[in-house]
């Protein structure tokens, strides 16, 4: 049986802190691919399990070869309504 060779996958991720103190995690890169924590280092636990579905869904489901975005920033906007 031939062995398969893991492919290495780079995605932005944007991590927030909701009003309840809770850790958020979202790749965009991917559909639906988000997860929650109280600690950071319990986020990027749950990152990596949701990462890795989410890329089997990408693959196999929808067929879809994966875009890995290149990270240009982050800002924090203020917007009036």
């Amino acid at each position: 049986m031939p062995i398969k060779k893991k492919k290495k996958y780079t995605f932005p991720v944007i991590i927030e802190k909701d009003e309840g103190g809770y850790y958020v995690g979202r790749v965009p890169s991917l559909r639906s691919c988000y997860t929650q924590a109280k600690t950071l280092p319990e986020l990027y636990k749950r990152l990596e399990e949701v990462v890795s579905l989410c890329i089997e869904v990408e693959e196999e489901v929808f067929k879809q070869e994966l875009q890995q975005n290149q990270f240009i920033g982050i800002q924090s906007l203020e917007f009036v309504k």
